[in-house]
């Protein structure tokens, strides 16, 4: 198994792992009777502070999943690890910081931080495309 399959599966099952841990909190609350089952807002805005960190935390990984993940999955279509295989598991390592960080605390300081491991995923995922289109494309 190389890293790109190891980074894909790791993303993928964290977007997991923050799927049930969400489908969990909220059914706590359902049974605790602190909320209807059919009173949540999907976006979390409605919920503590922590349940409303935890919603947009998992939709965050499923919305940067469509170019993190489709870099991968590009690459091992393609026979192209050799393009992923470097910095994969540095962005799969990014994006778990900052779901971390994104968990623990919305304060300034984690704000940016949680900023500087987004950046991360972005630069490599943009230095990506670039070698993609060099190999493809000529350019």
């Amino acid at each position: 198994m190389n890293d790109t399959i190891i980074a894909l599966l790791g993303y993928i099952a964290w977007i997991l792992i923050l799927l049930i841990w969400l489908t969990s909190y909220r059914t706590f609350l359902v049974l605790a009777k602190r909320k209807a089952a059919n009173a949540f807002k999907s976006d979390g805005s409605d919920s503590p502070p922590f349940g409303e960190r935890l919603t947009r935390a998992q939709s965050n990984c499923v919305e940067s999943f469509a170019f993190i993940g489709g870099l991968q999955l590009l690459a091992l279509a393609t026979d192209s690890i050799a393009i992923t295989n470097d910095l994969a598991l540095l962005v799969l390592a990014a994006r778990l910081g900052q779901t971390i960080t994104h968990l623990i605390s919305t304060s300034v300081l984690a704000v940016q931080v949680r900023f500087a491991f987004f950046v991360i995923q972005l630069g490599i995922c943009v230095y990506w495309v670039g070698l993609f289109a060099s190999k493809f494309m000529g350019v």
